[in-house]
C-alpha cells in the first residue's frame, strides 16, 4: 500500500486537521478531557481526518502549538466575544457546525434552556406550544418568569389555557427525568429551528451598532441618515436602547443595576445625564445615599465629555448584560414587550 508524503509546514491546513494534530500531540493524558467533551459529529469528523493524516512532520506540529499558545497568551489576556469565539471555531469544525453552534450562542439570551425560552417572543412561544401536550405545556410555562407566562397563556385558545392552568395548579414538584426530556425537547425540536431560522434585521443589527458610538459621532452618523433615509433612521432610533431609556427600569430592576455599577461611574454618568435622568437614580437610591452621590458629582467639578460616554455606554451595556441573565428586565416603554437580547 502506498504510503502519502508527509505534511509538511508549507502546507496549508484544515481546521479539521489543525484540531486533529493537535489531540495527537496533546495525547490520552492531556487530550482525554478535550475528547469526553466532542459531540457525535465531532468525533466522527476528528476521529476520520485523524485516521488519514498520515506522517506528521515535526516542525508542523511544533508551528501549530507554537500558533495555539501564542494566541492564548497574547497580551496576557484572551478577550472572549462572539466574534473572537467563531474564528476560532472555524479554525477547527467545519463550516456548517460553526454556524449551528454560534446560532445557538446568539439565539435568545441566557445562561440555560428556561432562561433562553423566557426571552422567546410570547406569540413565536404559544404559536408552538398550542400544539404540545397540556401537561408539557403546564411544566414548560411553570419555569418561566410569571409575566411572561402570563402573555403565553393569553394568547393560547381559551379552553387549552383553561386546562393548563388547572394543571399548573395540581403541579407537584416535577421530577428530574422529565425536566431534562422536556428540556431536550424543547432543545431538539424549538430552539434549535428557531435559531436557524430566524434571521437578524439589519436593523437591529445597526441599532446596536450605534449604541457603542461616542455621542458625536451618533449624531453625525444619525444626521447623515436622515439626509437620505429618514425611514431608516427613524427605525434605528427606534431600536436603539440609549442611557436615557434606562429610566424605563421598574423599581427592582434600577436597584439591582446600581447595586451591580462602580459609583464613581455611575457619578459621571448622571454628570452629563439630563434632570429627568438624575432624580430617577437619586429617586431609587435611599436619601443618604443619593446625597452622597450628589456631593461626589459636584467635588467632581468639569468632566470630559468622552468620560461621560464612556460612563453611561458602560450602564446600557450591564443593563443588557443584567437582562440578558434574567436579573433585571428592560423596556423601551412601560408596559411595552420586553427588549430581548
Amino acid at each position: 500500500m502506498r504510503q502519502s508524503a508527509p505534511i509538511s509546514s508549507g502546507r496549508a491546513l484544515t481546521g479539521p486537521e489543525r484540531a486533529a494534530i493537535l489531540l495527537l500531540a496533546l495525547g490520552e493524558q492531556f487530550g482525554g478531557k478535550i475528547w469526553k467533551m466532542l459531540d457525535d459529529d465531532e468525533l466522527r469528523i476528528l476521529s476520520a481526518t485523524m485516521a488519514n493524516l498520515g506522517m506528521v512532520e515535526a516542525a508542523t506540529v511544533e508551528n501549530l502549538i507554537l500558533e495555539f499558545v501564542s494566541r492564548l497568551s497574547a497580551s496576557g489576556a484572551v478577550m472572549g466575544n462572539y466574534d473572537a469565539t467563531e474564528q476560532l471555531l472555524k479554525q477547527y469544525l467545519p463550516g456548517d457546525r460553526v454556524s449551528v453552534i454560534m446560532d445557538e450562542i446568539r439565539g435568545p439570551a441566557g445562561r440555560n434552556m428556561w432562561e433562553k425560552l423566557s426571552n422567546v417572543q410570547e406569540q413565536v412561544l404559544a404559536n408552538y406550544l398550542k400544539n404540545e401536550y397540556p401537561q408539557t405545556v403546564a411544566v414548560v410555562l411553570s419555569k418561566l418568569r410569571a409575566e411572561h407566562a402570563a402573555r403565553v397563556l393569553s394568547i393560547l385558545p381559551e379552553d387549552f389555557a383553561l386546562d393548563i392552568v388547572n394543571r399548573m395548579l395540581r403541579m407537584e414538584s416535577v421530577q428530574k427525568d422529565v425536566l431534562e426530556r422536556v428540556e431536550q425537547t424543547l432543545r431538539t425540536e424549538f430552539m434549535s429551528n428557531l435559531s436557524q431560522t430566524r434571521r437578524r434585521d439589519a436593523h437591529e443589527s445597526m441599532a446596536e451598532i450605534f449604541n457603542n458610538f461616542d455621542r458625536q459621532t451618533e449624531t453625525r452618523f444619525i444626521a447623515a441618515l436622515e439626509e437620505n433615509n429618514r425611514e431608516a433612521a427613524e427605525r434605528i432610533k427606534t431600536l436603539m436602547f440609549t442611557f436615557d431609556d434606562l429610566m424605563k427600569l421598574d423599581a427592582a430592576s434600577a436597584q439591582t443595576l446600581m447595586r451591580h455599577v462602580d459609583k464613581d461611574k455611575l457619578a459621571i454618568a448622571l454628570k452629563g445625564a439630563n434632570e429627568a435622568v438624575r432624580d430617577f437614580f437619586f429617586g431609587n437610591m435611599s436619601t443618604r445615599a443619593a446625597k452622597m452621590l450628589l456631593d461626589d458629582m459636584q467635588a467632581m467639578g468639569p468632566v470630559r465629555l468622552r468620560d461621560v460616554d464612556e460612563a453611561q455606554t458602560m450602564l446600557v451595556n450591564l443593563a443588557k448584560d443584567l437582562a440578558a441573565k434574567g436579573e433585571i428586565m428592560i423596556t423601551k416603554n412601560r408596559g411595552d414587550d420586553e427588549l430581548v437580547y
